[in-house]
């Protein structure tokens, strides 16, 4: 890692941190339809990603996926009015907090179906072998989506075409409120990936750079033809499922409770001297500014027209 990278790094950590806040906050506000699931905690893993693609490369998100979309490069002020159903949003206020996507970005869409993402990640890697084209797609997904069928049939077609696709599992340690130690069988995600023939990681998902270097061996891997690789992130949610959460179901004892993954960063980032603190403190403050001009372009924009009610629809 070096300086420009972490630099870049550290201002996604905080635009998403200061994101998923004011998305709660204003949420509680009652400005926004639906739920939502917020990413806080969990930073390290979208960035430590992030860090390493390129626009023509693709993701698939979950339902918790306004980290992956501001780590990818998606508009921010669009999503603050997507989210809250503006006509300005990304998706012109129709998809809302769990359908964000921006195609031009890679961006494939946060999805309401957990496991959702298993498919359209192998397909979208399947049309890059198929092009010839020199790209990765990531399937991000949750401990939660591991236990689903389509985990296994991704898993699986990936690894008998060989294609050149990540799966990146954040394993915050519950599915809603169920413990992974008690809805899984296996001790670890990652240990299922020998079975489809590939190589399965577990990492510290707290750590940025203990991620950015696995994702990194991942893409090298997959752009030499070698196939798929899994990933386990081992982090922590700060919120609950959805707001509104009571989280009663976590210990005092779950691991991760008491780290943070951006103080982590920052610490190690000006030991290492990619950074300053007068840099990082900068960094916090546009981060801080660029959310809070987000929330102002939001509440300024319209709701949607009664016309588009049928438009971008299949029938």
């Amino acid at each position: 890692m070096n300086k420009e990278t972490a630099l870049w790094i550290y201002q996604k950590m905080n635009e998403i941190r200061y994101f998923e806040d004011e998305v709660h906050r204003t949420f509680g506000k009652g400005l926004i339809p639906g739920f939502v699931h917020l990413y806080a905690g969990e930073e390290a893993v979208a960035t430590g990603v992030m860090a390493l693609l390129e626009n023509d490369d693709y993701i698939t998100s979950t339902h918790r996926g306004h980290g992956h979309a501001i780590a990818k490069g998606c508009d921010i002020n669009g999503m603050m009015a997507e989210i809250m159903g503006k006509k300005d949003g990304l998706g012109g206020g129709k998809g809302g907090s769990m359908h964000v996507a921006d195609v031009d970005k890679g961006m494939l869409g946060a999805n309401g179906i957990v496991g959702g993402g298993f498919g359209l990640a192998a397909g979208a890697a399947l049309s890059i072998k198929t092009k010839g084209l020199d790209n990765v797609a990531v399937c991000f997904f949750g401990d939660g989506a591991s236990n689903e069928g389509t985990f296994h049939e991704g898993l699986n077609l990936a690894s008998i075409l060989d294609l050149p696709v990540i799966f990146v599992c954040e394993n915050n340690q519950f599915g809603e409120g169920t413990p992974f130690r008690y809805a899984s069988a296996s001790e670890t995600v990652a240990e299922r990936a020998p079975a489809y023939n590939m190589p399965g990681i577990r990492v510290d998902g707290m750590d940025v750079e203990a991620v950015y270097n696995a994702t990194k061996e991942a893409i090298e891997r997959a752009k030499a033809g070698q196939g798929p690789t899994l990933i386990e992130c081992d982090t922590y949610r700060q919120y609950g499922h959805f707001e509104g959460d009571e989280q009663k179901y976590k210990t005092e004892d779950d691991p991760n409770r008491d780290r943070d993954p951006i103080p982590e960063f920052r610490e190690k980032a000006i030991k290492n001297g990619w950074m300053t603190g007068k840099e990082a403190d900068k960094i916090e403050q546009e981060a801080k500014k660029t959310i809070e001009e987000a929330v102002a372009f939001a509440e300024a924009s319209p709701l949607p027209d009664e016309e588009t009610l049928y438009t971008d629809i299949f029938a």
